[in-house]
């Protein structure tokens, strides 16, 4: 998101963590803006009968977390490593800074919540209201053109795993393996070796 020289240039430093570590917690007060330069994040809470709800996944070159930075509250969900990780971490009056300084990393990093915004009114929907392959199918859609820009007419290979799935719409995995068997069947999804395709 931000070029590693310009948050350098304000004092960012490199932080390793480890596979399951916790960056931060659902209620913890934000002092850092962090960029992910290795690995994968996910943000997460849990519901009173303690069933995870992923709210995001993030990976190399993401920035995740910025929104209380800006609101002055808490963070509403943890920040955990799903694999070992090194991420750039800017305090976050150098990272205030670094945006006055810079209207056009200012401009992307509101682009990029803008899109965030974007994804969970539609994933809200979708959750809300839809059938289970609805959901799965509008969910590997999102990845392959917005996430990863591949072009809606090319195979795309889907990386989130099925699990990651279900966190991500909130079903129960069972439902997402039956829902993706039944889209192979329907030709909207293909498998092979185990591995989904769009």
């Amino acid at each position: 998101m931000i070029d590693e020289s310009l948050l350098l240039t304000f004092g960012s430093k490199t932080v390793g963590f480890d596979k399951g570590e916790i960056l931060f917690k659902q209620g913890d007060t934000p002092r850092y803006y962090f960029q992910i330069n290795t690995g994968a994040i996910k943000m997460n809470n849990f519901n009173d009968q303690g069933k995870e709800f992923v709210q995001g996944l993030f990976s190399a070159g993401d920035s995740f977390g910025e929104p209380p930075l800006f609101l002055q509250d808490t963070y509403p969900a943890n920040a955990i490593a799903i694999i070992q990780s090194t991420i750039l971490i800017l305090p976050k009056d150098k990272f205030m800074d670094l945006l006055v300084a810079n209207p056009q990393v200012h401009l992307s990093i509101t682009t990029n919540l803008a899109r965030r915004l974007y994804y969970k009114s539609i994933m809200a929907s979708e959750i809300s209201s839809q059938e289970p392959e609805h959901r799965v199918l509008k969910l590997i859609d999102y990845f392959k053109v917005k996430v990863n820009k591949v072009p809606a007419t090319l195979r795309y290979k889907v990386e989130i795993t099925r699990q990651q799935i279900a966190d991500l719409t909130g079903l129960r995995v069972e439902t997402v393996i039956r829902a993706i068997k039944s889209l192979e069947k329907k030709g909207e999804l293909i498998i092979e070796n185990r591995k989904v395709y769009r």
